[in-house]
């Protein structure tokens, strides 16, 4: 299907294509005219225009033409929703809507300034998106300072420290050092970084790290959880593998494809095709 709009875009020109590509319709074709050609060139090549006045998909009073294709095709992911109110915020000038809206026009009028070419722009703008939505879907409550899950590594492990020195048991610290692991497994995790700011050998701290997370290393136990939150997205979205390498952690595809392998059994592209393979078995 083919969708155009007006040139020069910033916000809604960049996010509603996003919205479109990666929840309504994977193999959009996205077009930028002049604004005084879109209706006539809409007509010719037989696209949707949006986000401009008098047509369908466009701005409704207080809300943005992001808005509209949200609840036009019934979007229930609380991320989008999350993403909606940033995005009309800084479409509309109005950054008092979201904590996200400002920087959202700011990095989105800066990528405007250094790509001229609306479709070089409109692909980095899928990055930015991309970005935002993973934050929207997982990171909402994760605070910045420094590494924000080394620091929070610390905090537990200190805890662990001072139980040990009064004489109470270990397993509670273990236990919600996991939890947090768990929630913020995309991000970059390191063992150096951790002992340096205990204080502590890497070797020590390696030692009894194993002793409460399933007999793994530090390393070992941090690729376990992000093959597993990997089977998970392939399982539930249409994300490509490249996207699922970054959402997991890792520093690139071919690093991911062999971690998987490791732990699965089979690449992950092979791994794809026998979930659609079942879900076409299941229909028929």
């Amino acid at each position: 299907m083919k969708w155009i709009t007006r040139e020069h875009p910033k916000i809604d020109r960049i996010a509603c294509p996003w919205l479109i590509k990666r929840f309504i319709d994977h193999e959009a074709e996205i077009i930028y005219v002049p604004f005084d050609q879109v209706i006539a060139k809409a007509e010719e090549l037989g696209a949707i225009p949006f986000d401009i006045p008098g047509v369908e998909f466009t701005h409704y009073k207080d809300l943005c033409t992001f808005d509209y294709f949200v609840s036009k095709y019934q979007i229930k992911d609380p991320a989008i929703h999350t993403l909606a109110v940033i995005v009309r915020g800084a479409d509309t000038d109005r950054h008092d809507l979201a904590a996200q809206s400002s920087g959202l026009w700011a990095i989105s009028a800066g990528l405007a300034f250094n790509y001229q070419n609306d479709h070089q722009l409109l692909e980095k703008g899928m990055m930015l998106y991309d970005a935002l939505y993973s934050w929207a879907k997982h990171l909402q409550k994760e605070k910045h300072t420094q590494n924000p899950v080394e620091h929070l590594l610390v905090d537990v492990f200190h805890k662990f420290l001072h139980q040990k020195s009064t004489g109470r048991k270990v397993p509670a610290w273990a236990r919600e050092l996991k939890e947090m692991i768990q929630d913020q497994i995309d991000t970059n995790i390191t063992l150096k970084g951790l002992s340096k700011d205990l204080d502590i050998h890497p070797a020590y701290l390696s030692r009894e790290f194993s002793k409460y997370f399933d007999n793994l290393s530090f390393g070992e136990y941090i690729r376990k959880l992000r093959i597993q939150k990997a089977v998970e997205l392939l399982q539930s979205t249409t994300y490509s593998l490249t996207e699922i390498a970054y959402l997991t952690g890792f520093s690139d595809q071919s690093h991911f494809t062999r971690i998987f392998k490791a732990q699965v059994g089979q690449n992950p592209s092979a791994y794809k095709k026998s979930l659609e393979k079942g879900k076409e078995d299941t229909k028929g």
